[in-house]
């Protein structure tokens, strides 16, 4: 049973046999126990699903425990929030937004800390861990209903150690008892609600519940009441259960390279990642799956990485035509602000229309990359300039004055109208009457004298009654409203009005820069304003790489100054440790809390990429430099000597009780699969045969997971299929600011090249790179011009001065990579 509590099955059945085991966790091993059938309930339809970590099986239905084992899903209502301030517990001195959002509820709240765990242990009482992040939906619901409520904050202070957790800053938390209520449940999301053993093992858990009783369906209430009665009467019968269960985990999640074993085949595992992708794949808008549909970068870059190397295939052409029409699709729809830029968190409809609204800023970094490359391998414009788009709303919207950027902005806020309660969307959607009113002008030489709201109504889809489904707004807060999605292209409107194109695209730019203003007198919604190290690492690769495509110095110097960021703010010099987090203070400095938490591996991974984009982009070598110290300490903080890869965290900390590697590309990738590649990259920067071999070690290690389910790590793929064609080292010789260099970078940045490293000398032997790479010394400009070789295992190409030359070069040269 234990076994069958881990295995996550592809069955409608698969939550069935988890759920009784907690059943039986919960309820005594004494309890009768009722049929699967009416202890499961199967929810069909989320409207904001908690979590889209599953690209194997897409967002599944959550699989929750029937009433009579307390796990059940919001059914929508919010109550009222609390104006004053009647409490203030010890959450009001901590810096986390969410945390901050609890500090005055009813509630004795605790950080998670020793200060917690010692209380749980002298007063012998449980603990209730309840986890989210400051821009959760359900987590607002949860808290106006029963965390500001009197009677429950009574007894969860008098009967439990009550700790408070932002997910976002211990990821490595969240992620033990999330894998604890996935396996348990068959489902899992945010609120994510845990009860602990004084010594913090688990031993019931589930997500959101409504406060109060209703029909057959307990409240919180009432589960915290039978809770308080287990604990008394059973308590043996529920921490023998939790401690099975959590040594079930500790076996099922164990991730190792056996010896003499080797990573499996690249190309046999990139096919088979191709035709999982492609038998979820919707063909009409894109996507994978159905409702709800995440942007899922990740599965983006593989197929256009895959591409890269099968161009001459079917299947390569399929794959490239598969990211195409998901990206133009998700630009033109509701899940795109087409008023202030930026990408929601993911659409609840199949055809990327009406968005939960939240904006995270991973999103906007991971599309930020796919856009652009989209833009390398198409040629097309459109591509880049969403890609600008996306950059444009983070330096304005998310933006630090320190270099950092802040981490998501929230679906919810007051509507302009008025009113104590915020709604989702209210910021960003329109009425047809807001609009005749404010786009009112008649256009000359338009059909039928159509005035500026005609021609933008038309095109955006605007309609009278609003055009939001009702089952795309269970809680009717979209009712009338209109979500923006364009509905023709340019050139059909301008037919349907008698107008030129050129015409049209002035009218819609203008109508949306009026509209842009409007919304800036709207309440905004809640800004989480927390600058966490791995999302800061994902975004300065995003400017690294959009700045260098593009030739954009604007972007290029964010990027620098990004970089100097996390340097200053989020790097402790002495004792050489990445921080996870700091804060923007109440005068608009940054903060750090005392003391500070230490990074994870995800923070370590993301910030060397983005390091060696930097490098990339600009060739500056300070940056190369910490890109070496930085994984040098990843390795000794977080490698496994014993089974290969990286632990997601310090594996010596023993409040976590799960030493986890994180086997999911989903909606971050992984950070052993950036890890995987990040070595291959500074292998080749610094020669370091040590490194490729780790990261040989480390794609073994996942071997299994590679072969059998590659769609669940796609960007793992990616790095495997690296290793496999060997990185192109593209060398130029020459000096850095000079525009014979510019001219040959450029031409290199124009190309989607995902296996490749570039590197500048300029001839002399004391430089970072020569001093590592002694053959760089030999190379030397040709005529006194900038000059490019292109090597592999540095056997060289002849050396060529032109930049077309090296274009021709790099398309069609005598390398083992396939030719276009």
């Amino acid at each position: 049973m234990l076994r069958l509590a881990w295995r996550r099955s592809t069955s409608k059945n698969s939550c069935a046999e988890p759920a009784r085991l907690l059943a039986a966790a919960f309820l005594g091993a004494n309890s009768p126990q009722q049929s699967s059938e009416s202890n499961i309930r199967c929810l069909k339809h989320i409207p904001h699903p908690p979590n889209d970590r599953s690209p194997l099986l897409h967002p599944r239905p959550a699989c929750v425990l029937s009433p009579s084992v307390f796990m059940s899903m919001a059914s929508g209502g919010e109550g009222p929030s609390s104006a004053s301030h009647k409490h203030t517990n010890r959450l009001a001195k901590e810096r986390s937004p969410y945390l901050l959002q609890h500090a005055h509820n009813p509630v004795d709240w605790y950080p998670w800390g020793q200060d917690a765990f010692d209380k749980a242990k002298t007063e012998d009482k449980p603990i209730f861990l309840s986890v989210g992040y400051s821009t959760c939906h359900w987590c607002h619901v949860m808290e106006r209903e029963s965390f500001e409520d009197e009677e429950i904050g009574k007894i969860l202070s008098e009967n439990f150690v009550c700790i408070k957790l932002d997910r976002e800053e211990r990821p490595d938390v969240d992620k033990v008892y999330m894998t604890f209520v996935q396996a348990t449940s068959g489902g899992g999301g945010w609120p994510m609600s845990v009860w602990l053993t004084p010594d913090l093992r688990p031993f019931v858990g589930g997500t959101y519940f409504p406060p109060r009783d209703h029909g057959r369906r307990p409240g919180f209430k009432t589960v915290l009441t039978r809770i308080i009665e287990q604990w008394q009467n059973n308590r043996s019968a529920l921490e023998s259960s939790g401690d099975r269960i959590l040594e079930a985990l500790k076996k099922g999640t164990a991730i190792t390279a056996n010896p003499g074993e080797s990573p499996p085949l690249a190309p046999d595992v990139a096919n088979r990642c191709f035709q999982q992708l492609a038998h979820s794949y919707e063909e009409e808008y894109g996507g994978f799956r159905d409702a709800p549909k995440f942007p899922t970068p990740v599965n983006l870059m593989f197929l256009m990485s895959y591409w890269s190397v099968n161009r001459s295939t079917s299947e390569g052409v399929e794959a490239l035509q598969m990211a195409l029409h998901t990206l133009r699709m998700m630009a033109l729809g509701g899940i795109h602000d087409h008023v202030a830029q930026g990408f929601h968190r993911y659409s609840t409809d199949s055809s990327w229309h009406v968005p939960h609204f939240e904006k995270m800023l991973y999103d906007q970094a991971q599309l930020a990359v796919a856009y652009i490359t989209a833009s390398q391998v198409s040629g097309e414009q459109f591509f880049a300039d969403v890609a600008k788009d996306i950059l444009l709303y983070v330096s304005r919207d998310l933006n630090d004055k320190s270099g950092g950027f802040y981490s998501a902005e929230d679906a919810d806020s007051v509507p302009a109208s008025g009113g104590p309660e915020k709604r989702e969307g209210a910021f960003c959607v329109w009425t047809a009457s807001e609009v005749r009113e404010l786009l009112p002008d008649v256009v000359e030489g338009a059909t039928g004298s159509a005035t500026l709201a005609d021609i933008f109504m038309h095109h955006y889809g605007v309609k009278e009654q609003g055009n939001v489904a009702p089952e795309q707004d269970p809680h009717r807060e979209l009712q009338g409203q209109n979500v923006l999605i364009v509905r023709y292209s340019v050139e059909l409107t301008a037919a349907h009005f008698g107008i030129s194109v050129e015409k049209v695209n002035e009218l819609l730019a203008s109508a949306r820069a009026k509209m842009a203003e409007v919304r800036k007198s709207r309440p905004r919604p809640h800004l989480d304003t927390k600058m966490l190290a791995s999302w800061n690492g994902l975004m300065l690769s995003a400017y690294a790489r959009v700045g260098a495509v593009v030739g954009d110095k604007a972007l290029l110097e964010r990027a620098v100054q990004a970089g100097n960021f996390l340097k200053e703010h989020l790097w402790d010099a002495e004792r050489q440790t990445i921080l996870r987090s700091c804060y923007r203070g109440d005068q608009m400095e940054v903060q750090q809390i005392s003391p500070p938490i230490s990074g994870f591996l995800d923070d370590y991974a993301f910030i060397i990429c983005g390091l060696l984009d930097l490098y990339e982009a600009t060739l500056q070598t300070e940056w190369l430099q910490w890109a070496e110290e930085l994984q040098l300490r990843q390795d000794v903080l977080l490698w496994d000597d014993q089974g290969a890869g990286y632990f997601c965290s310090d594996p010596s900390d023993s409040t976590v009780l799960l030493q986890l590697k994180e086997d999911q590309d989903g909606a971050e990738p992984s950070a052993n699969s950036v890890s995987a590649f990040n070595l291959q990259r500074l292998s080749h920067y610094t020669g370091r045969q040590d490194w490729l071999q780790k990261s040989q070690q480390l794609l073994t290690a996942f071997s299994d997971r590679l072969n059998k389910v590659p769609i669940a790590l796609p960007e793992m793929v990616r790095s495997l299929m690296a290793q496999h064609y060997t990185l192109k080292q593209i060398v130029i010789c020459g000096q850095r600011d000079a525009s014979d260099t510019r001219n040959l970078l450029a031409t290199v940045n124009s190309l989607f090249l995902p296996y490749k490293v570039v590197m500048l000398t300029d001839g002399t032997a004391e430089g970072f790179l020569c001093q590592r790479l002694p053959v760089l010394s030999s190379m030397s400009q040709l005529g006194g011009v900038a000059t490019a070789y292109v090597c592999q295992d540095f056997t060289c190409s002849l050396p060529v001065t032109d930049p077309q030359e090296l274009r021709r070069l790099l398309l069609h040269g005598t390398t083992d990579m396939p030719t276009e």
